[in-house]
Formats: C-alpha cells, structure tokens, sequence
C-alpha cells in the first residue's frame, strides 16, 4: 500500500507469496526501541523499519483526524493466574503506541481488499456495522444529560457527534461511564455479502481481511482474492458463493458467543477473586438502572455488580425507564446511571459469576440501609450459597 503524506492510500496491489518474519518482534519490544532503548534484535531494524514505520503510522493519523472514527477508550482487563489456576491479580493491560501502529496498518489492508475485490466483481463478505438506533441514541442522551453534558439532537448522526460528546467527558470522573454507555449504544457488527458500510470506523468498504488468518470471514476474503487474480484452484467455489449468506450469518452468531463466553469467563474470575473479601467496601460508579435493581461497576476491578431492589434503602422506590432512574417514594431521593456511590460486597458467586452489593452511600450521601420493611438486607447463608452453587454446578453438567 502506498500512502500520500495526508494518510490517503494512493494505490495497493495484492501478491499471493510467503512472508518471512524479519524480527518476531512483540508490542513492548517495538515500544522501546522506539522510545530510545533498543536491544539486539530491534537495533539493525529501528531506522530503516520502525521509526519509517511510525511516521506512515502519524499520516494515516491526520486522514483518520479527518474522517473522525468513533474514538473510544475502553481499557481491556488483564487477569493474572498463578500455576494452580488461581486469580492473584486483576489491572488494566497496558495500551502502547505499538499496537495503535498495527491496528491502523490493519484497517487500511482491510479497506484494501474490500476495495480490491469490488473493483474485480468478486463476491466477499463485509464487516458492517451500522449506525445506532433512536431508541439506543435517546438512552445515550439520558445518561449525557445526565452526566452534565450534550449530544446533538435533530440531525443526521455522524461518528464526530459522539466524538464530541466523548471530548468532553475526558478527564472527568464521568470518562470511563461515557465511554461505556456510547458502546452499548452501538449496534453489534456483523458480516454480510452486501455492503452496509461501517459505521464506527466511518468506512464505506470493509472486509476482515488481515494476514495471518485469525477468522473465517478472512478465509473467504482470501479465497475470494486468489478467485479474483486466477492464483491457482483453491479460492472461492460455487457452493461458497452460492452460501455466502448462510456463511454470514453463521460466523456472526459465533463471534457473539465467544463474545459471551468471553465476558462470562471474566465474570467468573472476578467473582473468584472477590470472594475472599465479602463485606468489603468498594467505591464504583451506577452502571445500569432496572426496576429490579442497580448495575455498579466497581472502580478497583471494574466488575459489574447488582444492588437489588430491598437493599438500596427502606423506602419505594419508583422506577421512571424513560429517564432510566429510581425515585424514593418519602424523600424524593433520584438515583440514576453515572452517580458515584459506596457499596459493600454482600455476596460473590464465582459458578455464576455474580457480585451483590449493598449501597451505603451516594454522592457521598450515606443510606440507612435495609428494606421497605425496615429489614436490613442479608446475603444467602454459607450453607445457602453452598447449597446453591452445588445445584448450579450440576445444572450446569
């Protein structure tokens, strides 16, 4: 791919050959060496490779400045084990530079080949994602306004509204909320032989494409190139064409239950991780307001946890979904999606994943807590629990 010094791909061409490795090299590697402390490996590469390498990567970024991509930060959870399976830690994984670096290269070598193979008149499948619902927008706007901020209202949606709108949470307690409640509100991406465009990467074409391959979807592309320039019998065959729909739809509904696996998994050993330390008291931040209950996402883990309904105090509460807020019946008290609240850990349950909390505060507003009847909520007995997790355990065989 070649690109001009404003970040725009003047022109690609596609060979079909093996790739040998110069380096190996890892993220962190890269990082340093660039940053000023190379070693051996990186040393013969860094001026002929890597420092032109990082000023390609600072073009595409006044093109992608340009075009205005959904911006979003969402720092990904790294969990630590130990060797008998144990979690010792939970942090955030470290976001270098290097990898900003491989996903922009990344996202060109896809347009590339979803432009590569419509110029041919091949069948491939997209990657489309398309923009939010009104529904999913005015739940979004709720959570802004909220929050103490704006999103434009009455016009065509672009990626560069929402951008705005995480601008101005950045570097305030609200950031990391904002950020959240702007990705639930996208629709899910997913593949399809028509193109729909992408939304969030504000692109017309797009097509997971990039080598080593990682999907399936990126098999088809690859098949669908060797089709294309006539590479030798193995591309696409008339049953994949003739499926490609079928196709689409198939490896669509598996990445969302990776996706779901994923997530559980995470659930599960947070919830492990937490369990030592019920009745301990976390700061966090309301997530999630339901008739049932309040989602508190934890600020030390960044867990996801549920004060139900008779633990948040010892009135009613009424539940408003449009405003997506609860308000006590005897002292007005509203309580909504971004307000900061302490919580106590009354129970974890690492078979499913669950954290219930307990609210003792918010906005620094101490709660006398207990339910409508005055009860003060109490977590499931040992032997309870006990006896619930043996019962989940053999459901779940």
């Amino acid at each position: 791919m070649r690109i001009d010094a404003q970040g725009q791909k003047i022109s690609h061409r596609f060979v079909r050959g093996m790739m040998r490795s110069a380096g190996s090299l890892h993220y962190a590697q890269v990082q340093a060496a660039v940053d000023g402390a190379p070693d051996g490996m990186t040393a013969p590469l860094l001026d002929r490779v890597l420092r032109p390498l990082y000023a390609a990567q600072g073009a595409l970024g006044r093109a992608r400045a340009a075009r205005q991509p959904l911006d979003l930060d969402l720092p990904e959870r790294k969990i630590v084990l130990d060797d008998a399976g144990q979690v010792v830690s939970v942090a955030y994984r470290e976001r270098l530079e290097a990898h900003r670096l491989i996903e922009e290269f990344m996202i060109l070598a896809n347009v590339a080949a979803a432009e590569e193979l419509i110029r041919l008149k091949r069948p491939l499948l997209f990657r489309v994602h398309e923009e939010p619902s009104v529904m999913k927008l005015d739940a979004l706007r709720e959570v802004a306004e909220a929050s103490g901020f704006t999103l434009a209202k009455g016009q065509v949606l672009k990626t560069a509204h929402l951008n705005r709108l995480l601008a101005q949470a950045e570097g305030t307690e609200f950031d990391e909320l904002m950020n959240i409640t702007t990705l639930r509100s996208m629709t899910q991406a997913y593949y399809h032989p028509e193109n729909f465009g992408h939304f969030g990467l504000a692109l017309r074409n797009y097509a997971h494409f990039t080598s080593p391959i990682r999907r399936y979807s990126d098999l088809i592309v690859h098949r669908a190139l060797i089709s294309g320039h006539g590479w030798g019998g193995d591309g696409l065959s008339p049953w994949d064409v003739e499926h490609l729909e079928e196709t689409a739809k198939l490896i669509s509904d598996a990445e969302r239950r990776s996706m779901a696996a994923e997530r559980d998994t995470t659930d599960r050993y947070l919830a492990a991780y937490l369990a030592d330390r019920v009745g301990s008291e976390f700061g966090g931040r309301i997530s999630g307001v339901q008739r049932f209950g309040l989602f508190v996402k934890l600020d030390e883990t960044g867990a996801d946890g549920l004060i139900p309904i008779r633990a948040v105090g010892r009135e009613y509460f009424h539940y408003d979904e449009a405003s997506q807020t609860l308000m006590g019946s005897d002292t007005g008290l509203a309580i909504g999606i971004g307000q900061r609240v302490t919580v106590r850990l009354a129970e974890a349950v690492p078979v499913t994943g669950g954290l219930v909390l307990e609210l003792l505060e918010i906005e620094g507003r101490a709660l006398k807590a207990g339910s409508r009847g005055g009860r003060r909520y109490q977590p499931r007995k040992p032997a309870q629990a006990a006896a619930k997790t043996r019962k989940l355990v053999r459901k779940r065989r």
